[in-house]
């Protein structure tokens, strides 16, 4: 089954997101985060939420009607 261009879309967007999770947890864990901490947690605030959401809705979008 071919994937829907708007649900690929969703699933980039999730693969970003989780990026961006995955690094912001490393730069708090160890050390002095490059970006500030407060400006850290609030891309790892955004970003955690927003990848379970992007990919739920690539899921929703491709699932067969």
């Amino acid at each position: 089954m071919p994937m829907k261009p708007l649900a690929g879309l969703f699933l980039a967007l999730a693969c970003l997101l989780g990026i961006a999770a995955t690094g912001s947890v490393f730069e708090l864990a160890y050390g002095d985060p490059d970006l500030g901490v407060a400006t850290t947690r609030s891309i790892l605030a955004l970003s955690l939420p927003g990848t379970v959401l992007s990919l739920l809705l690539a899921i929703r979008i491709n699932r067969p009607v």
